[in-house]
């Protein structure tokens, strides 16, 4: 599975996820400053998930129609890695294989796919 992480999800989810086997592009580490549309658009053509807390994807993908290959927009209260890292674990451990071209919200306690 191939995760792209955006700037503001920061590089120590993305060095977890490295740890964790999966293939990752960090924005924060190989490309600061990327606009969400060329983002998205990276994403989508070279099949890559983007794990974000940018809520503007969601108008990105619901509004403006932007293709992708799955979103995951994290919608926490506490912004720290830590929390970040402990969410997507728990994420990862229950839908892994369920998150392809998928749109989905993660609080700390719930978990939404969002009907495309």
């Amino acid at each position: 599975m191939r995760f792209l992480v955006d700037e503001c999800t920061g590089p120590s989810v993305a060095r977890w996820l490295r740890q964790q086997g999966y293939e990752v592009f960090s924005v924060y580490d190989e490309a600061r400053g990327m606009r969400d549309d060329d983002l998205i658009a990276k994403g989508n053509s070279e099949n890559w998930i983007l794990i974000t807390n940018d809520k503007d994807f969601g108008e990105k993908v619901y509004r403006e129609r932007c293709l992708h290959k799955g979103v995951i927009l994290l919608r926490l209260e506490d912004e720290r890695a830590m929390n970040k890292i402990a969410v997507l674990r728990r994420l990862l451990a229950v839908y892994e294989k369920q998150l392809v071209n998928q749109f989905v919200v993660v609080t700390e306690t719930h978990v939404r796919f969002a009907e495309l």
